[in-house]
């Protein structure tokens, strides 16, 4: 693995291909206030690309071009958060989507465990650390300790949605799961429009 560590954007001249695992890395889990501190990004090749950008401002705009680039599939787990908070801090609405944490909850049904550790564990027999997940991302100097938990968040998710693929197909919930990753970047503005903790669709 090759961590590879950008100031306040991304390279001009990255090409990460058609599919790009994303991640973030807040100071906690409340949008507005919790700002957003780092977005980690892989290729699928072993190598992971960690940006921390520069509060408040949010100058990176070839990080956004690549949020938006309609052409580029961008892989989440849990998604519905960081496009949230790409939405709020960089002004972007981020798609298209897909979210192995949905794909997991539809395809594997026979577990209620679907944390990326959890998938991760049975699905690719690794083993992530989760130790750093709770430090301080708005430190003026990352240590190699977070750099390298970013990373591990961003590294197994192309392996992981060939398996979640497979799986959603055999199971004929392959077009539902599209659908639901088609709807994300609503379900992320309505979070930050109030409606966080409500069910629209219920009858209640």
């Amino acid at each position: 693995m090759t961590v590879h560590f950008h100031e306040g954007d991304l390279p001009d001249d990255l090409d990460l291909g058609p599919i790009v695992a994303v991640d973030s890395e807040t100071m906690g889990l409340r949008y507005r206030r919790d700002p957003l501190c780092v977005v980690q990004l892989s290729a699928g090749d072993g190598d992971a690309h960690v940006v921390r950008l520069n509060r408040p401002r949010y100058d990176c705009p070839n990080l956004k071009k690549l949020l938006t680039n309609r052409k580029v599939l961008k892989l989440f787990h849990f998604g519905r958060f960081d496009i949230g908070m790409f939405r709020l801090h960089l002004k972007v609405i981020t798609a298209p989507v897909y979210c192995t944490k949905i794909a997991s909850r539809l395809a594997r049904t026979y577990t209620d465990r679907h944390g990326l550790k959890d998938v991760t564990r049975e699905l690719l027999g690794v083993e992530l650390s989760k130790q750093q997940q709770s430090s301080d991302w708005g430190a003026a100097t990352l240590s190699k300790e977070q750099l390298d938990y970013a990373a591990s968040d961003v590294l197994h998710l192309h392996r992981l949605k060939e398996k979640l693929d497979a799986m959603l197909a055999r199971e004929g919930r392959d077009r539902l799961a599209q659908a639901c990753f088609d709807f994300l970047p609503a379900r992320a503005s309505l979070d930050l429009a109030g409606w966080e903790d409500v069910d629209i669709f219920a009858h209640a």
